[in-house]
């Protein structure tokens, strides 16, 4: 695995009407259960100006729009996967 990954998510109200405190507990609940907490900084931010995109995140700088909680455990499997795998 890279030495260690970024992930931000946005905390502005309209993320957070369309359901990103969901997403950042999904989130914390990935990396607690893969053992990535040391690995991983996951920081929230506040409006990033992309409100109509929301739930709005970014990893490592790729950006991701609309991320769904349904979504986000198989974007974490991809996105922070290890190289070759």
């Amino acid at each position: 695995m890279i030495q260690s990954y970024e992930i931000q998510i946005c905390l502005g109200s309209s993320c957070f009407s369309r359901g990103n405190r969901e997403v950042v507990q999904v989130i914390r609940d990935y990396l607690k259960k893969k053992h990535l907490d040391d690995k991983v900084m996951l920081r929230g931010a506040r409006c990033m100006d992309r409100c109509s995109e929301g739930p709005y995140l970014i990893i490592n700088g790729k950006t991701f729009v609309k991320t769904g909680v349904q979504d986000v455990e198989k974007l974490l499997e991809k996105e922070l996967a290890e190289p070759g795998k």
